[in-house]
């Protein structure tokens, strides 16, 4: 499959319909060094126009092809090379080769200032006729020098910008230069569709670990010097079995805690039932006092043990938050003193913090030199 490079100028909208305008220069189109005389050029367009009026498409293409090749840039006018190309353009149309068609129309439209307005009229609307059949790329290549290849096969000559024709389908572009590392764009032409791709070479890996080896070998000192400082760092409050302590301290003092509130809690409501008990004893005119008679109500057993129930749940709350608050105040103090059957030497010129529990109160006390 052949590829056309050309760089990109400019995509026009053309007439009332759409069309694709390429900058394809003359050395790009060109597909072989053979020359003949301006005579049978003549002769293979003759040929060709009459096989296009007869409608013999296949053996039209073969004679405009022919001529368009032979036609030598320096001694052919450009307005003749324009109008061959277009009619081959106008012959793969008719043949279904939508690919070569726009490119050999986007060709001749580039020369249309040597075109007659007839002409490019013809060759418009054939451009706009390939239009839904093919895809356009618009490719940017950096750098410009960079070999470009679709599908394994060269694009023309190296540009910066290039505009390129696709078959609907799955193409692969590549990009290849010396000391770049390669790149490869997967693409997916759709039919009337225009793409564009930017495609920037980075420079060989190679490259990048020698100038990496260049540079001086502190790194690893840096890294050293850093782990020695965080090694000389002092540790923190959780460093070591301490800081295990404390953190059971610390999910000890929550748990008693919470246990003891519930015990609390479970007691205020025995409390409450104690209460509604004894106040419908008054209202059948029996004091608390009846219950210590020998012939007691049938209400007091249930008072009885609703009042135990109180007091075992008041005992149990009482003691779970006295324990809780004497192992929080342990813990808290424990951030404020050294241990000291942890260190080699008594610590000095310190404050030391003692914990200090009651049954209506705990509390710390602070001893030591300031």
């Amino acid at each position: 499959m052949r590829r056309v490079a050309r760089p990109l100028l400019v995509c026009m909208m053309l007439g009332a319909g759409t069309g694709f305008a390429s900058s394809v220069g003359a050395q790009d189109i060109d597909a072989t060094p053979r020359r003949i005389d301006s005579a049978t050029v003549k002769d293979l367009a003759r040929r060709g126009r009459k096989a296009r009026d007869a409608g013999r498409w296949t053996e039209a293409h073969a004679a405009y092809d022919a001529a368009f090749k032979a036609a030598d840039p320096a001694s052919t006018a450009a307005r003749e090379r324009a109008e061959l190309a277009g009619e081959l353009g106008l012959c793969e149309l008719a043949l279904r080769r939508y690919r070569d068609a726009a490119e050999h129309l986007a060709w001749s439209l580039e020369q249309r200032e040597a075109l007659s307005p007839a002409l490019q009229r013809r060759f418009e609307e054939g451009q706009r006729k390939t239009a839904p059949h093919i895809a356009l790329l618009y490719l940017a290549v950096d750098p410009p020098d960079a070999e470009v290849l679709v599908d394994g096969e060269r694009v023309g000559r190296a540009a910066r910008t290039y505009t390129l024709f696709f078959d609907p389908g799955q193409h692969m572009v590549r990009a290849r230069a010396p000391g770049r590392e390669e790149v490869l764009h997967s693409l997916r032409a759709v039919a009337g569709a225009e793409h564009e791709i930017s495609m920037q070479l980075p420079h060989a890996a190679a490259a990048r670990s020698s100038d990496q080896a260049a540079r001086p070998m502190s790194a690893p000192a840096s890294s050293s010097s850093t782990t020695a400082a965080a090694g000389a760092q002092a540790p923190g409050p959780w460093a070591s079995w301490p800081g295990t302590l404390r953190i059971a301290g610390i999910g000890l003092t929550t748990a008693t805690a919470s246990f003891g509130a519930l015990f609390m809690i479970h007691a205020s409501v025995a409390d409450g039932d104690l209460e509604e008990h004894n106040s419908k004893l008054d209202e059948l005119g029996v004091t608390s006092w009846a219950c210590r008679e020998p012939s007691p109500p049938a209400a007091c057993p249930e008072l009885s043990r609703l009042r135990r129930q109180r007091d075992q749940f008041a005992a149990l709350g009482t003691g779970m938050m006295v324990a809780g608050g004497v192992v929080g105040a342990a813990t808290v103090a424990s951030f404020f003193t050294d241990l000291a059957f942890t260190r080699s030497e008594p610590a000095r010129d310190r404050v030391a913090f003692s914990p200090v529990a009651t049954p209506e109160q705990v509390g710390l006390v602070a001893h030591g030199a300031w």
